[in-house]
């Protein structure tokens, strides 16, 4: 990261792999390719967490229906423009970010490295990108807050069925300085994931991902013995409140009287949707899949952006999620009208093959690349990017 908060030159990255690698015969250890970034961490990881992590809702054909979205957009680069210089900063509620890049929450991370969320943060402050800490986190939403220092950091609220652990998850983000809520609308029931009801190994009845609620003073009173004494008893309850399949675009109202912060919706695919979400009071949202975690055979995430951002018509900002595995992604989905693209299993696997440094790598690499395409597609700044800088296969 560049002292002064900027995103790095992408040309830089370059030049540090290959100098290591010709000069000091040090080639970079994690994978630069995607595909060979998801074989190394299944390499690293263990059965319960290669269950978890990369899997998606039934045969995953969501998950195949986001990367083939993408592969339809296709860029096309324009010549002889200055593009010496280029700009990916972008101001969203208040913030400046050096790039457009976010990390999207990701639960359970201890199933990845000992440090979880905590490595991830420190690696996410060091490269100046922003970071959501899920509910289901195994570090707390303090802990994690701290780590990140003055890095935009956003808290991801699962809205279960006891108000009173939601405001408090709220008040404590709140308390830690994070910038906004990220509601997840997309879950009121739990997607069904084969991998992980092939393996019969749900995370939370194991005890990971839990820190939240067994540090929370309102889950704590629903307890007949404190977690520290009955882990099993906390990781039943936790399921018993997990989860409330009866939440409407009504309920936002209620969580815009519990903060002054930015409420943000994440899982919007329809336009229709998208338009309750703004009538609702929200401030932003996401386009969102789930990863493909949660309907099979759902649309790929990136096939309802356009839909999407032509029914906000600007009035509040559009972020997306699902499928993002490089810098060519990135630069499609904000051609698209996403203002901000949040990363997912790249860095989780980057952190299950090398703790905080595999997160740090990834970030290196995804940054460079978007800050390389950004250029070769002949633009200078992330902000002049529109639709006119894709063709859709079907126009071909």
């Amino acid at each position: 990261m560049f002292d002064d908060g900027s995103a790095p030159d992408g040309r830089d990255r370059i030049k540090e792999i290959f100098a290591s690698g010709t000069l000091a015969d040090e080639p970079p250890e994690l994978p630069v390719s995607f595909d060979e970034l998801a074989a190394r961490a299944h390499e690293a990881m263990s059965p319960e967490a290669r269950a978890y992590v990369p899997g998606g809702a039934g045969a995953e054909r969501t998950m195949d229906a986001n990367e083939r979205a993408f592969d339809r957009w296709r860029i096309v680069p324009r010549m002889c423009r200055d593009v010496s210089t280029r700009d990916l900063s972008v101001e969203l509620f208040g913030r400046e970010f050096a790039a457009p890049v976010a990390l999207a929450p990701i639960g359970c991370q201890s199933l990845l490295d000992a440090d979880g969320e905590l490595a991830t943060a420190r690696a996410a402050a060091e490269q100046n990108v922003p970071m959501t800490l899920s509910s289901v986190s195994s570090r707390s939403i303090e802990d994690v807050g701290e780590a990140l220092g003055d890095v935009p950091k956003w808290f991801q609220l699962y809205w279960g069925s006891d108000d009173a652990i939601a405001r408090s998850f709220v008040e404590r983000a709140e308390a830690a300085g994070y910038d906004a809520i990220v509601l997840t609308v997309d879950t009121p029931v739990t997607g069904w994931r084969e991998r992980e009801l092939r393996e019969g190994y749900s995370p939370y009845l194991d005890g990971e991902g839990l820190a939240n609620y067994v540090s929370d003073p309102a889950f704590r009173e629903r307890l007949d013995q404190p977690p520290e004494e009955n882990p099993g008893a906390a990781a039943m309850e936790f399921v018993d409140v997990f989860g409330d399949a009866s939440h409407t675009f009504a309920d936002v109202a209620t969580l815009r009287e519990w903060t002054d912060l930015p409420v943000v919706l994440k899982g919007i695919l329809h336009p229709a949707d998208a338009e309750a979400a703004i009538e609702a009071g929200a401030d932003g949202i996401v386009v969102s899949n789930h990863g493909g975690r949660q309907v099979d055979g759902s649309i790929g995430a990136l096939e309802a952006l356009p839909g999407v951002v032509d029914a906000v018509d600007g009035r509040l900002p559009v972020l997306f999620d699902s499928g993002i595995r490089g810098g060519a992604d990135a630069l499609k989905a904000i051609a698209l009208g996403a203002e901000v693209v949040l990363y997912g299993r790249p860095y989780a696997y980057g952190l299950a093959i090398d703790g905080e440094d595999g997160v740090d790598a990834v970030l290196s690499n995804l940054l460079a690349d978007l800050d390389v395409t950004l250029g070769l597609a002949g633009h200078a700044s992330i902000a002049e990017v529109d639709r006119s800088a894709l063709v859709h296969t079907a126009e071909l």
